[in-house]
């Protein structure tokens, strides 16, 4: 069974999943995780993001690896743990700007393919994975919420780790990542034909798991 959540940064999609995959004993696939992993790489060799042919090039000499244990993944970027570095807002924006190469998305597309066929039973998360990755997954969810309940939740989340950031500096850039992942050529960001969308705001993490537990049930059941 192949169980397919997307969404917008923000939206939940990346606890629910884990908390998900845990409950069933799935694998878990952390696409965005990926594009992150190359983002890290782009960023610590120079190179820049908006350049195609150079992030292509550079991901032929690129290793990626998600390691899964007890619902969770470690990110491992040619051998090396990276999963808090990847983490960073200025990852996540330069994920989102080499998101944008169709070539990039190729590469990465075929190995999220490939690790969800092996899996066998997965839940996998992105900004895609319902739409190109896995089109025919047996469940679909479409995870969204305002861009101001994203960036109150993404505020609480950095000033409990000690950051020194501001709310509309998240909110600002919660709407420069909904631009980038909605306007792109390739895969723009949107709710599969056939997906459920669950609006998350005002709702709980555990509201929403047991909203989207009840779907994976009667998916089982039918």
């Amino acid at each position: 069974m192949i169980i397919a959540i997307d969404g917008p940064a923000g939206s939940g999609k990346s606890t629910i999943a884990k908390m998900l995959a845990k409950k069933l004993g799935f694998t878990y696939i952390d696409t965005g995780a990926m594009y992150r992993a190359v983002a890290l790489k782009v960023k610590n060799s120079g190179i820049d993001p908006d350049s195609e042919k150079d992030v292509v090039e550079l991901m032929k000499k690129t290793n990626i690896q998600l390691l899964n244990s007890d619902g969770s993944v470690k990110v491992l970027l040619d051998g090396k743990d990276v999963s808090n570095l990847i983490r960073t807002e200025e990852i996540g924006k330069t994920a989102s700007q080499i998101a944008r190469h169709p070539q990039v998305r190729k590469v990465l597309v075929q190995m999220q393919r490939e690790m969800g066929k092996k899996a066998v039973n997965a839940v996998i998360e992105g900004r895609d994975t319902g739409t190109v990755i896995f089109p025919d997954a047996d469940l679909k969810i479409f995870l969204t919420a305002s861009p101001e309940e994203r960036a109150e939740r993404r505020y609480r989340e950095l000033k409990e780790k000690g950051l020194n950031v501001t709310y509309q500096q998240i909110l600002k850039e919660v709407k420069e990542r909904d631009y980038l992942d909605e306007t792109r050529k390739d895969s723009p960001l949107r709710p599969a034909d056939d997906a459920v969308v669950i609006d998350t705001t005002g709702k709980t993490l555990q509201q929403v798991f047991e909203e989207i537990l009840a779907l994976v049930n009667r998916k089982l059941n039918f």
